[in-house]
């Protein structure tokens, strides 16, 4: 899974993003590898495959990841290729969110590069640069749309959406605004458009205001949300600069003192998951203890290929067990003889939490 993140310049991008890359340093599985210098790698927090391994006791646990973006040089004028944006934009038309962070604090230390905090103006600069980029993409497409449809008609289609996305770019709108069906969308999504993609706004706000469940900026953002189906959470990036130095048993006893249940990234990553319709099945046996993520709503056999292709195509049989049952069981051989695992076929939709052996042959 990748996500980008936007935003403006001293919004606490950077800190945010350096939290990031240095709670990716801590797993002992997946160290943060820079693939170049924007791009970090972190693992999903799990607890459950913790659990798993007292069971197994495998050799190695691994954890599932997520890819994040730092999209620098983003100001305005950023599609006019102000600020490196524009070589930045195109970074960002691979990844499946963006994550946009907002300053929602005041230190007179850290300057604002439009004069003061207005998180609502902040998120429209950035959009407004979103937008001009997918604009400059949507009518190269419509001019080479239009050639082609003169020797072949069944290019219409596409046409008319290529202009419904126009109109709506036009009247500076997100594409993800629009509603297509099935067929449509698949089309849409082939087109790589920043403002097609989920969008999380990460508040970022100050020490005190997070202890007090944030301030009225973010309730600002909140609204704007709403209207958007996007989602919000709210952090403090100099909390995350703090926990991104310490090893897990430190992490926990330094929330706990905050009166936090968990760190941003750790919401950050959660809301992730539910943005995208994603969640996590679990393997587990004496050379590994897994998680894999997929898309809510993926049947069996697709599971399976996310571990080997082999497996999809030559796919028997899931013997699956829920999480709960496996642990509450103390392993398999308990469960097997409580008629806990159960045998799926091809057409199984498989659940967050779904401890599977797949059954192929080729």
């Amino acid at each position: 899974m990748k996500l980008g993140i936007v935003g403006l310049p001293n919004v606490g991008k950077s800190t945010l993003f350096n939290a990031i890359t240095a709670a990716g340093a801590e797993s002992a599985n997946y160290p943060f590898c820079t693939i170049d210098p924007n791009v970090g790698v972190v693992t999903v927090p799990d607890e459950r495959l913790e659990k798993l391994a007292k069971i197994v006791n495998p050799k190695k646990i691994t954890p599932t990841t997520i890819e994040f973006y730092d999209i620098a040089g983003l100001v305005k004028g950023a599609s006019k290729g102000e600020g490196l944006g524009n070589q930045f934009l195109s970074h960002i038309r691979e990844v499946a969110a963006i994550v946009h962070v907002v300053r929602c604090f005041e230190d007179e230390n850290i300057t604002h590069v439009e004069g003061n905090i207005d998180p609502l103006r902040d998120i429209e600069i950035i959009n407004l640069e979103l937008i001009l980029s997918d604009l400059e993409l949507i009518n190269k497409r419509i001019t080479k749309t239009e050639k082609l449809l003169k020797g072949d008609k069944s290019y219409q289609s596409e046409l008319d959406i290529l202009n419904r996305i126009k109109d709506i770019l036009e009247n500076e709108k997100p594409a993800r605004v629009l509603d297509f069906d099935k067929e449509e969308e698949k089309f849409v999504k082939s087109l790589n458009l920043l403002t097609y993609k989920p969008v999380l706004y990460a508040a970022n706000i100050s020490e005190e205001d997070l202890l007090d469940g944030g301030n009225e900026h973010v309730d600002k953002i909140k609204e704007l949300a709403k209207e958007e189906g996007a989602e919000v959470i709210t952090l403090c990036g100099k909390i995350e600069a703090e926990i991104a130095e310490l090893d897990e048993e430190e992490k926990k006893d330094f929330l706990e003192e905050l009166g936090l249940k968990e760190s941003g990234l750790d919401k950050l990553i959660k809301a992730s998951y539910r943005l995208l319709g994603l969640i996590s099945f679990l393997t587990a046996g004496e050379k590994e203890v897994r998680a894999w993520t997929i898309k809510k709503g993926t049947k069996a056999p697709q599971a399976a290929g996310k571990i080997h292709s082999d497996m999809e195509r030559g796919f028997i049989r899931a013997e699956v067990i829920s999480y709960e049952d496996l642990i509450d069981c103390g392993g398999y051989t308990e469960a097997k003889e409580k008629g806990l695992i159960r045998l799926e076929g091809k057409d199984y939709i498989v659940k967050d939490g779904d401890v599977i052996v797949f059954r192929f042959n080729v």
